[in-house]
Parts: C-alpha cells; sequence; structure tokens
C-alpha cells in the first residue's frame, strides 16, 4: 500500500502541483485508504464502478504495450529490477519519445508542452 501511494507524492512532487483536477482508479484497499484520502485532498477522486473492468480499460491496455514493447524482454529477478524497468520504460521511453495517437501523434511530454505554450499565447 505504501508503494502505491509513494507514486502519488511523487506524482505531485514532480509536476509541481497540489491538486490534479481529476484522479481516477479502481476500487482497490490503496485507494479508498484514509492516507489515499488524504493524499490527494482537493481532488476529484473518480472510481471504477464495482465489477467493470471497461472503466479501467484505459490502464489494461496500457499493461499490454509496456509487456509486449518493454518487459517481456527481460528475465526479471526480483522486486527491484521490475521497479527499475518500469522507470526506465515510462520516463525514458513512454512519456518523453513514444507517440500516442490521442496526443496528436506526439509523445506525452511533447503533447503537454505544446498545450502549454498555447494556453500562454
Amino acid at each position: 500500500v505504501d508503494e502505491v501511494l509513494k507514486c502519488l507524492e511523487t506524482a505531485k512532487r514532480v509536476r509541481k502541483t497540489a491538486n490534479p483536477v481529476v484522479i481516477q482508479s479502481d476500487r482497490g484497499v490503496h485507494y479508498t485508504s484514509q492516507k489515499y484520502k488524504e493524499l490527494t485532498k482537493g481532488m476529484i477522486r473518480s472510481y471504477s464502478r464495482k465489477g467493470n473492468p471497461w472503466d479501467n480499460a484505459c490502464i489494461e491496455s496500457y499493461h499490454v504495450v509496456i509487456k509486449r514493447e518493454w518487459l517481456n524482454r527481460f528475465r526479471i529477478k526480483n522486486y527491484y529490477q521490475a521497479y527499475q524497468l518500469v522507470f526506465e520504460y515510462l520516463e525514458g521511453f513512454y512519456n518523453t519519445v513514444r507517440i500516442h495517437s490521442h496526443c496528436e501523434y506526439l509523445s506525452p511530454d511533447s503533447y503537454e508542452k505544446k498545450y502549454i505554450l498555447e494556453q500562454t499565447n
């Protein structure tokens, strides 16, 4: 549970924002805990409907992509190695280099920079 909540704390720090508008999750124990509620105070918490896997289709699709494009290339020996591989993929490729059709065929980082630039003009 603490590892999952650390991700939220890191995201808030890296994004330099205290209150993202919406945070989506399933109804897992980490996302219904008091600690999670404290960390997401002021945010709009959006939960998948009970028993409806289609609500979480986006993350399920991501799991397929990371396995196919990255994780299946390795024989993962332990948690630390898995953590490092996921971090490398996210920060070194998925968000920074890999283009996404829903981001106008830009990487998420490039798309966000473009969006911010357009908002300031």
